[in-house]
């Protein structure tokens, strides 16, 4: 017999899908236009930076907390951690590490 976990990991669906569509849909329209503007002049060995960017910028956008983050970050007082931290929290949660 093997002990199952109450509530096992389940991956939840991302609020912005990572591609230039749920991308470009997340966005206010200002940061919409800059994104597509920098997508289309980037050559295909920086597109994928470029959409890691501006996903990252589209999940602030649509996180209830996000200027909450962003000013926090900005003022130097959002709390961090390590990696190793990270890692050792995950593991002991029995998620995945990868």
């Amino acid at each position: 017999m093997s002990a199952q976990p109450i509530h096992p990991h389940q991956p939840q669906a991302e609020r912005v899908p990572r591609n230039a569509d749920g991308i470009a849909a997340a966005l206010e329209p200002v940061k919409r236009m800059e994104f597509l503007r920098q997508l289309l002049a980037a050559a295909p060995e920086e597109a994928e930076a470029v959409l890691r960017r501006w996903w990252c910028e589209a999940m602030l956008d649509v996180d209830p907390a996000g200027d909450r983050l962003t000013a926090a970050a900005l003022d130097g007082t959002l709390p961090t951690t390590t990696v190793d931290e990270l890692l050792t929290r995950r593991h002991k949660a029995g998620l995945p590490v990868e």
